[in-house]
């Protein structure tokens, strides 16, 4: 019997074309050699986005980072979205600081405030850097490692469409698409930014956080065994470690086995060596209102991560912060 058609595979059931995922979009490929990147990051939410900064300016051998962009965010360290979007700028400058870096035209304020409706960017230096790096002729997507909330990305998305056929965005948000509930802090900040870039069509590059960046715990004793003491910057963020800590387990014994998750650099890492951090391509789910994924016939990929090989990421992360020296 001859193969059957794909006009009368259609006509015997109209539906089931759809369900067809989309072909591979070339870009959601992992890295291959060194890349050009940007970092978005809400730097001074909690202690974790700190390494991210460290960790991408100190992988020079798989990436130029070419700018570092200030996101919002609000919580207990921040009185506004707009409040964390400047207290972000000033670590930034800090980390950069002790790296020997200037932060002239390359770290940038982000948004001031959350996308207050769907289609409705926020303006900012950030975004229009973002969209003037992203319209470069350049041989190879730009990387945008997105590891807070995405209202600086999205915001550039909607303000110049044109850039989603010219950047990759690595984003740490959501859980797994299998968990009861896609909320999480990076995405449930802004649901509308966060919408976007499953919507949009940009290449994406999701980590999620349950079972999958949350592999990247590490604890005071290895802190003090293999960041402290090696350089000024590891006393800095071991410092913060231990301050962290004391806040964490505040009413509990001195030996409470406490670990802190230092989710951020699961995008650097994912840059740096892509086995590290396995994924597969996915069909893009849709975020409902109540913060659940559903699943849509027709659908364009995405790629996924699925786990961390949390040792080595550790390992290269540890021995470039120790490089810097005192």
């Amino acid at each position: 019997m001859p193969p059957i058609t794909r006009r009368q595979l259609a006509a015997l059931s109209p539906g089931l074309l759809l369900a067809q995922p989309a072909a591979p979009n070339k870009m959601l490929e992992p890295p291959t050699g060194k890349v050009s990147v940007v970092l978005d990051t809400d730097t001074y939410n909690e202690i974790d986005d700190q390494y991210a900064v460290a960790y991408a300016i100190l992988s020079p051998e798989r990436m130029e980072v070419e700018a570092i962009y200030a996101a919002p965010y609000l919580n207990k360290r921040s009185t506004s979205a707009g409040d964390g979007m400047e207290k972000s700028y000033q670590e930034i400058l800090r980390i950069l600081k002790f790296l020997g870096r200037d932060g002239a035209g390359l770290a940038f304020r982000g948004s001031d405030r959350f996308l207050e409706a769907a289609g409705k960017p926020v303006d900012s230096p950030a975004a229009r850097d973002l969209i003037a790096r992203a319209m470069k002729p350049r041989p190879a997507p730009l990387y945008v490692l997105t590891v807070g909330c995405p209202a600086n990305v999205s915001s550039a998305i909607l303000m110049e469409p044109k850039i989603k056929e010219r950047i990759v965005v690595v984003w740490l948000g959501g859980a797994t698409h299998e968990w009861p509930s896609a909320r999480e802090f990076n995405l449930q900040q802004d649901i509308h930014a966060s919408r976007i870039l499953f919507d949009s069509g940009v290449p994406l590059v999701q980590i999620p956080t349950k079972n999958v960046a949350e592999h990247l715990r590490t604890t005071e004793p290895e802190m003090e065994r293999w960041v402290k003491g090696r350089s000024k910057l590891g006393d800095y963020l071991f410092e913060q470690f231990l301050e962290y800590q004391r806040g964490s387990i505040q009413g509990k014994a001195r030996s409470y086995p406490w670990s802190k998750v230092i989710w951020d650099i699961s995008a650097v890492a994912w840059i740096v060596d892509p086995r590290w951090i396995p994924s597969a391509l996915v069909p893009s789910p849709v975020l409902t209102d109540d913060f659940r994924y559903e699943r849509k016939a027709g659908r364009h990929l995405i790629r996924v991560a699925t786990n961390v090989q949390r040792d080595p990421v550790f390992y290269d992360l540890f021995e470039k912060l120790a490089k810097t020296g005192r």
